[in-house]
């Protein structure tokens, strides 16, 4: 079949490994980035926008250019999490199916060093790293660098934090001719200043997809709710999208925690992903929603870098982002390969105004998602009240005695009188729970 990656200059392996993975037509920022990597010897930034193929704009030139025959590592990948780093790993390795006799290893944080450790002690030609594990190698003298032919940085603009203290630690065990090739999704004034100090002054810069946050798919709106009601409405918009796959956001990982402890209890097939679980806990929960055995993943922001998984059709902002970049990764995550998807962001009154801000910054609209009425709200709280029960484990700790005598209370009604027996007490229940307290105040002690 005709392959377009070949017009490009991509080999004719590579090509035959992309064609084994059905990828014929190259995005934007492949089009444009492949060439120049091939042909040129300059400094390289490009610019795209979440979810466009950069892995392959830089992976497929960097596998052609690798020299096999030599056993030194020739090419450094910095990532800003684990998981983004196994992702890449996982995709260079399908592209270079048919290139055997090039290595290439991960080396990221969150897991054992040893392995890694005596993984570098063999032939490698590209390492994928998160800044702090590579330090840590450096420091170890466990990893050399001093033949490196290429410095790559992805997703620079998440990586700023992390890279402000070490990176002059890994430049300095750099060759000073190497060639610096920068991805990032935005170009905040950090990255400016990261582009100033760590490459040439001939850099060769170029943009793709960057009219929008990320495609035109993607549908972008908002919901203004009280405090008090804020996981209700949360819950009926989860229930509206029962069986589609969707990730939410939250700033801190307290935050994570509570939301998805709150969603397991109302038993929405859910699991959370922060910086602070372990990486087996983390593999396994990502495992999960790649495979569709959960439906919702609850995340920080940094947790989720990494998660390539195309049928994701919504991402919820729990919690509004600080800055407008933060925004363009949360809402890249859905609408994917060409797929619709819908961005919804959860505010409170005082965060209107915001709104108006980032859509003049990223250039995009905002639709208000209509809020669902106190009605339907208590419905969905019923019918997920209804799912608990239906859940719910039988507890064989109970004696048979007792539940006879319970069998026995029971006996005598329908299906249906039992259920619009539990209904009624259910509802009863929940306007007692919400009742103000009337008893008078207590008189405090002096």
């Amino acid at each position: 079949m005709s392959n377009q990656f070949s017009s490009l200059g991509i080999s004719a392996e590579i090509t035959k490994s992309l064609e084994e993975l059905n990828i014929s037509v190259p995005t934007e920022i492949q089009e444009k980035t492949i060439p120049i990597l091939l042909s040129k010897t300059e400094d390289f930034v490009g610019l795209a926008k979440t979810g466009t193929g950069k892995t392959a704009a830089f992976g497929l030139p960097l596998l052609q250019l690798i020299n096999a025959e030599e056993s030194h590592i020739q090419a450094v990948i910095l990532v800003p999490t684990r998981e983004l780093g196994h992702q890449i790993l996982s995709n260079f390795e399908s592209y270079a199916t048919n290139l055997p006799d090039v290595s290439i290893t991960a080396t990221c944080g969150g897991i054992p060093i040893k392995p890694q450790i005596e993984r570098l002690s063999k032939p490698t030609h590209i390492v994928i790293a998160t800044p702090g594990r590579l330090i840590d190698l450096i420091k170890r003298k466990t990893i050399d660098l001093s033949m490196v032919n290429y410095l790559v940085l992805d997703e620079a603009d998440e990586m700023v934090t992390s890279l402000k203290d070490g990176l002059d630690e890994i430049v300095a065990k750099l060759p000073k001719k190497r060639r610096t090739l920068l991805f990032s999704a935005t170009l905040p004034g950090t990255i400016k200043q990261l582009i100033q100090n760590y490459m040439s002054k001939h850099v060769i810069q170029i943009s793709a997809n960057m009219e929008t946050v990320g495609n035109q798919e993607i549908d972008h709106q908002f919901v203004v709710v009280e405090p008090i009601e804020k996981l209700e409405v949360l819950m009926h918009f989860l229930s509206s999208k029962e069986g589609e796959r969707g990730i939410i956001f939250c700033k801190t990982k307290a935050a994570v925690n509570k939301l998805a402890k709150n969603l397991a209890i109302n038993k929405f097939s859910s699991g959370a992903l922060h910086g602070s679980l372990s990486q087996p806990i983390r593999d396994r929960i990502m495992k999960q929603f790649r495979e569709g055995h959960i439906n919702i993943l609850v995340a920080t922001d940094l947790a989720a870098r990494g998660i390539d998984v195309k049928e994701i059709s919504y991402v919820v902002n729990y919690h509004l982002p600080d800055v407008y970049e933060v925004y363009v990764h949360r809402s890249g995550r859905t609408a994917r390969a060409g797929a619709k998807g819908l961005s919804l962001t959860v505010i409170q009154n005082e965060e209107i105004p915001d709104i108006a801000e980032f859509q003049d910054e990223l250039g995009i609209v905002f639709k208000e998602y209509s809020k669902p009425d106190a009605q339907s709200v208590e419905d969905n709280n019923t019918l997920l009240w209804a799912k608990q029960i239906f859940k719910t484990k039988p507890n064989h700790n109970l004696s048979s005695e007792l539940k006879d005598e319970v069998k026995t209370i029971f006996h005598h009604l329908t299906k249906d009188e039992l259920i619009e027996k539990m209904l009624a007490s259910y509802v009863l229940n929940t306007k007692n729970d919400s009742m103000p307290n009337n008893e008078p105040p207590k008189k405090k002690r002096r």
